[in-house]
């Protein structure tokens, strides 16, 4: 599966919000539909172009995979962001970068519309703002790849986790390792346009240990006037005997996310190797 990030890093007067998911999502958004649309109005409903329109493929269009995540830590000090785009949404990232270089340089980001006129932009590590100007490696886009064996590992959730279990959001450490990984399994068949289907091996690892709080976080939409929960499980599992097929979709897991509402930057996974933590 081909992917590519984004990452914009810089510091701000003012410490970032606990959860920046929205603020910046609600932002680079404006952003990119002023990069991206071409119709008078502004209104999607309206476009002859919208089923070609970026700003409508990722903000708009509805039942329907997104092929991008925000990717950022909790409480973070200063504001460190990635977007990662998924499968053929790799051949945006001029659109992407572009995005959001304007949004700090020209919209601003919080209820203050603050700009910025220091910061870093980076593709997949690689620095891409040079003299204030963007400049994008030919290729950015990669290829997900495992090569190793399966083992003891710590799955770590960074951002809330948002898994149904029994059509319900979980709320307490009531989670298998089948429930994580059909949820990537998933998401990896959404990159491809492919339909649901159960997971196509068993799921072997034993979870040894868990410590897991349920986070509770709300966003207020002014567009829908309603107020959406984002609560979720972080903190962490230890899972010994993982098989190696389980392994690399966990580690995939670290690309594509999990749970829903990642577009927000929920569902954020870190994988560690327990035995080199010895």
């Amino acid at each position: 599966m081909r992917y590519a990030e984004l990452r914009v890093l810089f510091r701000s007067s003012k410490k970032p919000p606990f959860f920046i998911g929205s603020q910046v999502r609600g932002a680079f958004g404006y952003a990119l539909k002023s990069v991206s649309c071409i119709s008078p109005s502004y209104k999607c409903c309206e476009c002859f172009a919208k089923e070609s329109c970026l700003y409508y493929d990722f903000f708009e269009k509805k039942n329907s995979y997104h092929r991008y995540r925000f990717d950022f830590e909790l409480g973070a000090e200063i504001y460190d962001f990635g977007i990662v785009l998924l499968g053929n949404a790799c051949e945006k990232l001029p659109y992407i970068a572009s995005a959001a270089y304007m949004m700090l340089k020209r919209y601003g980001l919080g209820k203050d519309r603050v700009k910025y006129d220091k910061f870093n932009m980076y593709v997949n590590g690689e620095a891409c703002l040079k003299d204030d100007k963007i400049s994008l490696p030919k290729d950015y886009a990669r290829e997900f790849s495992f090569d190793s064996d399966g083992g003891d590992v710590e799955v770590k959730f960074v951002t809330p986790l948002r898994i149904k279990k029994d059509n319900i959001f979980l709320k307490n450490d009531n989670i298998c390792l089948r429930d994580i990984l059909n949820s990537i399994y998933q998401r990896r068949l959404s990159v491809f346009g492919q339909d649901r289907e159960a997971l196509p091996f068993e799921a072997k690892g034993e979870i040894t240990k868990k410590d897991l709080r349920y986070v509770e976080l709300t966003r207020r939409s002014n567009r829908q006037n309603t107020t959406m929960n984002f609560g979720g499980l972080v903190g962490s599992l230890e899972i010994k005997g993982v098989s190696k097929e389980c392994m690399e979709l966990l580690k995939l897991g670290e690309i594509v996310g999990a749970g829903k509402q990642t577009v927000f930057g929920l569902g954020k996974i870190k994988t560690e190797d327990m035995n080199e933590q010895i």
